[in-house]
């Protein structure tokens, strides 16, 4: 039996860097309170896609690169990226026999409890705002799974991601 060497592994990378770059993207205010977790997401893509690969240690350095990113007290991020890498890491073989609908429920709870951190978070650091808008990237990140499940799905059996 012939054994298959592991293809582009750099190619989740990638995609995580494009994340990032969303992310980053200057925009109105009134956007940025709808604005999708693209890093979470991605990342909990790549969680169930390839959980050998991506796992605990992943979320915390991407969660501290996010803090980075948004200027945001070290470690929240990480923290929560953490968490819901906990909870993703547990349930993905369920996740994989979801149907995307359904998948996107549960990323929009995962999404949820992500928010709730970070906001509770910011709420001890007193940057936290009044009312419920902070869980407003939470159905629209869930939305965004419909589409990105599928982009990601393509680029990883395009270059044959293992």
């Amino acid at each position: 039996m012939v054994m298959q060497r592991a293809h582009n592994r750099g190619v989740p990378f990638i995609t995580l860097l494009a994340a990032f770059m969303l992310t980053a993207l200057p925009m109105p205010e009134w956007v940025q309170w709808g604005w999708p977790e693209w890093v979470l997401v991605v990342f909990i893509y790549w969680v169930i896609a390839l959980p050998h690969r991506f796992g605990l240690g992943w979320a915390f350095i991407l969660g501290l690169l996010l803090d980075l990113l948004q200027g945001n007290h070290l470690g929240v991020n990480a923290l929560a990226m953490v968490v819901v890498t906990f909870f993703t890491m547990l349930m993905y073989r369920r996740l994989r026999m979801y149907r995307s609908w359904q998948q996107a429920v549960v990323v929009f709870f995962l999404v949820a409890i992500n928010q709730c951190i970070t906001y509770w978070f910011q709420g001890i650091g007193s940057n936290a705002s009044s009312g419920l808008w902070f869980l407003l990237p939470a159905p629209i990140s869930g939305l965004l799974w419909l589409w990105l499940f599928v982009v990601l799905r393509g680029i990883r059996r395009a270059f044959k991601v293992t």
